[in-house]
């Protein structure tokens, strides 16, 4: 650490600290999946059972419908919440009125500041039934009410679109930089060349954030199979549970709910592992396809 960087890896311990401590700690913990984890004896204490948890989760009635919905909700996700950024910033990019886009920009960032209770809680409430907008405007319509809630066909809907909404504004940072880093002259040249502004777009503007693409798909099919639970607990019931129960409420349920810790260790385990499996396949895919891999 020199004088000349000492401000840079000041700003960058928090960073580091919150890995170690909250990725990397945790880490440790994952041997309780080959154990009887008894909270009294500890988890060196507690006695190794190899892969019983594991031929448990396999032979479950609920492991093929756990697969399934985590894999469709994240197929669906990443086919929709993925491309909607980069067309969004494509678009902004086009506009040349400076105060209008600003202005687009900034209303689109703000619902990736809303917690996912918030977000949640929105949607419920614009759904309702009884005073909900929208049911309000399909009575107007002349259309039946419809609590879309509880309705095990739209659970999947809301959800994409949920996280469509909350996260295109924000994730099209990523994409406005990288075109803010083509160089201007290309664009120039092809004005001259009589070069329409869709023609720019494909012929310039893609090309030029094709290896931007290329990573962020390659972190998007990693995380494809790892759902968070809270947005999944917060709008599932009863009524949805066979489309919406995925591996995360799963651990969610028999590790906090139930107290069976080793189990709950050993499916998660099994969730990372298949993620960690597409993510290595979606980066040897697009490196053998002549695109840029994140190692």
């Amino acid at each position: 650490m020199t004088k000349s960087n000492r401000q840079l890896w000041v700003l960058f311990l928090p960073c580091a600290a919150f890995y170690l401590l909250f990725r990397y700690g945790p880490i440790y913990g994952l041997i309780i999946a080959f154990k009887d984890y008894n909270v009294y004896e500890g988890i060196l204490s507690s006695d190794w059972v190899g892969v019983r948890h594991f031929e448990r989760l396999f032979d479950s009635p609920d492991f093929w419908l756990l697969f399934k919905n985590t894999l469709l909700l994240g197929f669906y996700t990443l086919l929709w919440a993925f491309p909607m950024p980069i067309l969004f910033a494509l678009m902004l990019n086009e506009v040349r009125h400076a105060r209008f886009r600003k202005t687009v920009q900034t209303m689109s960032y703000i619902p990736a500041f809303l917690s996912v209770v918030i977000v949640c809680s929105m949607l419920i409430d614009f759904l309702s039934p009884t005073n909900g907008i929208v049911n309000h405007a399909l009575h107007s319509w002349g259309f039946p009410t419809t609590y879309f809630i509880a309705k095990p066909e739209w659970f999947r809907t809301l959800y994409v679109s949920s996280e469509v909404w909350q996260y295109m504004g924000y994730e099209s940072i990523i994409y406005l930089a990288a075109i803010a880093s083509i160089d201007p002259s290309l664009y120039e040249a092809a004005r001259v060349d009589g070069a329409s502004r869709l023609r720019m777009i494909r012929h310039i503007t893609l090309p030029g954030i094709l290896p931007t693409i290329s990573i962020m798909l390659i972190i998007k099919s990693g995380a494809m199979f790892r759902i968070g639970y809270e947005k999944v607990l917060l709008l599932y019931n009863p009524m949805t549970y066979d489309v919406a129960d995925v591996f995360s409420t799963y651990v969610y349920r028999k590790g906090l709910l139930e107290a069976n810790y080793s189990y709950a260790a050993a499916v998660g385990l099994f969730e990372a592992t298949i993620a960690l499996l597409m993510l290595t396949a979606s980066q040897l895919t697009i490196r053998r396809a002549g695109g840029r891999g994140i190692w």
